[in-house]
């Protein structure tokens, strides 16, 4: 059975860059994937579903709950790897709703843990309008952004700190520091 991490946080928390540096240190284990990286390549792989994902993204238009989950699901059983950290998902009640729902039924695929990686306000916007690297990096898109995260937080951390599945790490250290917690941990549950 394949063990599924969540690895969610404010933007600028840093949760890519350390799902990222966890999986190329142990490649031969771990797998790590970011929801719209997964979109796309199912969008280039020109599967039927690629093709209904792409139907949606070309218009400008949100891709449905059920196909987002079936494609991070997919992604999943279909890796060699015996664990996928999946990094910024959820990022709604629904989300987190839609994934619960399908993974209550699937044999292959178990959620081992959501990862939290916490930082303040101050230090996801002095890191975000720091980096600048593109467009989405300035004042009001992280407003909006931080705004995204913020509102269904709480509610996300209770339904997993009830099923004993969220873990809290201090992002705010250096990112050795973060990475070698989250790393012993995730090793822990493997």
């Amino acid at each position: 059975m394949k063990k599924l991490f969540l690895a969610i946080g404010a933007p600028g928390s840093g949760k890519t860059t350390d799902a990222d540096r966890i999986a190329k240190n142990c490649p031969e284990k771990i797998a790590h994937y970011s929801t719209g990286d997964l979109l796309r390549a199912e969008v280039a792989s020109g599967s039927e579903r690629g093709k209904a994902i792409d139907g949606f993204i070309s218009k400008g238009n949100l891709v449905p709950l059920e196909i987002v989950v079936n494609t991070i699901v997919s992604a999943i059983k279909e890796s060699d790897k015996d664990a996928v950290i999946i990094d910024g998902y959820p990022r709604s009640v629904d989300q987190m709703q839609s994934l619960d729902s399908i993974l209550k039924n699937e044999k292959s695929v178990k959620l081992a843990a959501v990862i939290e990686v916490e930082v303040s306000e101050k230090t996801a916007r002095e890191r975000v309008l720091g980096r600048a690297r593109g467009a989405d990096d300035d004042e009001s898109v992280f407003e909006n952004r931080m705004k995204v995260y913020s509102e269904p937080i709480e509610e996300i951390r209770k339904f997993y700190g009830v099923k004993n599945l969220l873990k809290k790490i201090d992002g705010e250290r250096t990112i050795d520091e973060i990475v070698g917690e989250m790393n012993e941990f995730i090793q822990s549950k493997l």
